[in-house]
């Protein structure tokens, strides 16, 4: 949606929100119900690029969401108005008092903010909270303060997220971020190698080079296409039985036969199953295979994630 909506009172929070993770929801949940109260309209201001992006040229950052899926959570957890503003260093050097009236309060009609007590804002994040504060008087709009643990909790769930996905575990990063850990891309040709062992795959691409991507190794998944949901297994990796093979993203859905070339999906992350491994032989890998379909089935069905096999 566009800045420009002067017509409306927003209860707004700030922030990158990358992950929107339990505790991102709890603050959202916060600014929901208080626009509730206010008849407001639940609303985040949001960056991108990441800041560390334009200021350091930092390319090695790894995002837990890209721009799209970060506003898909935003919405899924009640938020109505997301404004995504683009980070350039020229906004950078914005006074702390032309970036609150000029973006919260004649760009966004703020009438009450949802911020943490650490919350450093304007050129050189000279301003802080206080200072927000002060500006709340001149300008007419309340403040609400998230507190220290609350801010601590988010700070170490997107650490621990982070972490858990670097070393493959899923299931620990889902249980931090309350829901499955997930990729976006389109579906891509690959070498057709899978089909030779009678694991046909879809490849798939990312576009957005900062997305974080697991660790290495064989998943259990599920994915939504045209209103069904599939479940299947994904490697990432090099596939290093076969070689001169580059890096990819392929997955193998269990009862499918569609054609899916250049179609979007996403890809949930349910829990990993192994390393990925150089086998002997194409036969050895084949069996591998085999064990791997097996126990995802087990996986999935002990989950009552799927049942009809």
């Amino acid at each position: 949606m566009s800045l420009n909506n002067d017509l409306f009172s927003k209860t707004l929070t700030i922030g990158t929100f990358d992950g929107v993770h339990i505790g991102h929801q709890k603050i959202l949940e916060k600014v929901v119900n208080l626009s509730q109260a206010n008849n407001q309209i639940p609303s985040v201001l949001t960056f991108f690029p990441h800041p560390r992006m334009v200021l350091h040229q930092d390319k090695s950052i790894k995002l837990l969401n890209t721009i799209s899926e970060r506003k898909l959570l935003l919405e899924k957890f009640g938020i109505e108005l997301i404004c995504v503003k683009t980070f350039t260093k020229e906004f950078s050097k914005l006074s702390a008092e032309e970036y609150v009236k000029g973006i919260l309060i004649d760009e966004l009609n703020a009438k009450q903010i949802v911020i943490g007590y650490d919350h450093h804002f304007g050129k050189n994040r000279s301003a802080n909270i206080t200072d927000l504060k002060k500006f709340a008087k001149e300008f007419n709009f309340e403040i609400e303060e998230i507190s220290a643990k609350d801010i601590e909790n988010v700070t170490i769930s997107s650490t621990k997220i982070r972490n858990a996905l670097v070393n493959g575990n899923v299931s620990l990063a889902n249980s931090y971020l309350g829901y499955n850990y997930f990729l976006t891309g389109r579906v891509v040709k690959g070498q057709k190698i899978g089909r030779t062992l009678d694991f046909p795959t879809a490849n798939i691409y990312i576009e957005e080079d900062y997305k974080l991507i697991p660790k290495d190794g064989v998943y259990v998944v599920k994915a939504k296409i045209e209103d069904t949901h599939y479940f299947g297994m994904m490697n990432i990796g090099l596939n290093p039985t076969i070689e001169n093979k580059p890096r990819s993203i392929e997955v193998h859905f269990f009862d499918f036969k569609k054609d899916v070339y250049g179609k979007q999906i996403v890809i949930e992350m349910l829990t990993r199953l192994r390393d990925e491994h150089k086998f002997n032989s194409i036969d050895a890998l084949k069996t591998q295979l085999k064990s791997d379909k097996k126990n995802a089935l087990a996986y999935i069905k002990s989950k009552n994630e799927y049942v009809s096999f």
